[in-house]
């Protein structure tokens, strides 16, 4: 019995080889021999201004992967770009460094819009900038198309200029269902305009399908490009157990409904601007976040709910309503809880069907509520809150005392990013 159970594994290991490529003209020939289970090699060194194109097809069991002979060592740079496309493909240990700010999507999950990717991965690499942005340029750096991808243990540091970083493309064969987790998103500058958001996930156009992604256990540190760090722009994706340092912007759930922002954290440390959660749309749940030492106002507060337009359009702003805000801590924000914010005269609708319970907030010198419309469609249940001022009437359902804070543990560096 012991010799038929080795049988597939020394099949697997028989037939499975490394294809080392020395440069850009050796990649499509080795591409042509791989089959399920072999690795093609790059050549440590520059490739400079590389344009890859890694399409074909492994198994759940055999996947064919593209890898650097020494990991952080195959360097693309300049105008490199990568397109992924077919099934079960892995990417492992490549360095992107300095790519051209004029390039955009510099690897992207498709090679044509109907030649997508499913079931492959991205993992330990980087792409990492020193290089100022071009005026009047737009650059995405990594874009998401096809069925449950997943890009774990990546760092992506150091973007300038417009575009966001990371998007995840939904509609016309990509359905989502994308597992991002355990990457480090480092420093971006401030952009001054909309389109400097690190992640996005799905657009105004398809704000309503489901995007079903996961997207966990990663560190955001001074993304910093715009109001909103990550725009939610689908339906039932999942934002889990993930730190934001000093980060001058916001979880934004800017469209799509039934979304769940859980177990997060949030530290300031006095940083300028640096935000919460922001609620727009329906169904949404947030629950069990720490939030601590943040100073944004408005749309940046700790947690903010923004106002409503009647018979909105598709890229402006949906009433809030049926949203569940359990068991949260704020401790020490400037602007802790802001309801019926509006940027737009049109914005008439406050939130409704929101039940506000067992949240705990601690701010001595600051106010608590700081309510923009009427509250009449928010229940209060179990909520312990302690400030300068509560910031509106005594309301049952808030206990103005101590509150039980549970402090949760941030991510650290080591346990993020690349292994090199």
């Amino acid at each position: 019995m012991r010799i038929f159970l080795l049988i597939p594994f020394l099949g697997l290991s028989a037939f499975s080889k490394d294809l080392p490529v020395a440069d850009v003209g050796s990649f499509a020939p080795a591409l042509k021999q791989a089959k399920p289970g072999d690795c093609l090699v790059l050549a440590a060194g520059e490739w400079k201004d590389a344009p890859l194109v890694f399409t074909s097809r492994g198994t759940a069991s055999a996947p064919i992967t593209l890898k650097a002979a020494v990991p952080g060592k195959t360097v693309f740079t300049g105008k490199s770009t990568l397109k992924v496309a077919g099934e079960y493909l892995v990417i492992e240990g490549l360095l992107f460094k300095d790519p051209d700010p004029t390039v955009s999507d510099i690897i992207s999950f498709r090679e044509e819009s109907d030649s997508l990717a499913s079931h492959c991965r991205i993992t330990d690499c980087a792409m990492i900038s020193s290089l100022p942005a071009v005026a009047g340029k737009e650059s995405r750096w990594l874009g998401l198309y096809g069925t449950e991808n997943r890009v774990d243990h990546c760092v992506f540091q150091g973007k300038s200029g417009k575009g966001t970083t990371f998007v995840i493309w939904l509609g016309s064969g990509s359905e989502g269902k994308h597992q991002i987790d355990h990457n480090y998103f480092g420093s971006r500058e401030r952009l001054g305009k909309n389109g400097g958001e690190t992640i996005r996930i799905g657009d105004s156009k398809s704000s309503m399908l489901q995007g079903g992604c996961i997207v966990e256990h990663n560190l955001f540190e001074k993304c910093n490009g715009e109001a909103e760090c990550i725009s939610n722009k689908s339906c039932g994706n999942l934002y889990r157990e993930n730190t934001f340092l000093e980060v001058a912007g916001t979880l934004t759930l800017r469209h799509g409904n039934g979304c769940t922002v859980e177990r997060n954290v949030f530290i300031g440390k006095g940083a300028n601007g640096t935000g919460g959660i922001r609620l727009i749309g329906e169904d949404h749940t947030v629950r069990d976040n720490y939030l601590e030492n943040l100073t944004g106002d408005t749309m940046r507060s700790a947690i903010c709910f923004m106002m409503g337009i009647p018979n909105s359009p598709a890229n402006r702003y949906f009433q809030v309503k049926n949203a569940r805000v359990e068991n949260n801590c704020i401790v020490g924000c400037e602007h802790s809880l802001l309801i019926g914010l509006s940027e737009d005269k049109l914005a008439s609708l406050a939130p409704v069907g929101i039940l506000m319970s067992g949240n705990q907030i601690l701010s001595p010198k600051h106010p608590i509520v700081e309510a923009r419309c009427a509250l009449d469609g928010i229940s209060w249940k179990g909520n312990r809150f302690s400030g300068k001022s509560l910031g509106i009437p005594p309301t049952a359902g808030i206990e103005v005392a101590e509150p039980k804070i549970t402090v949760l543990k941030p991510i650290s560096r080591s346990e993020v990013g690349t292994s090199w």
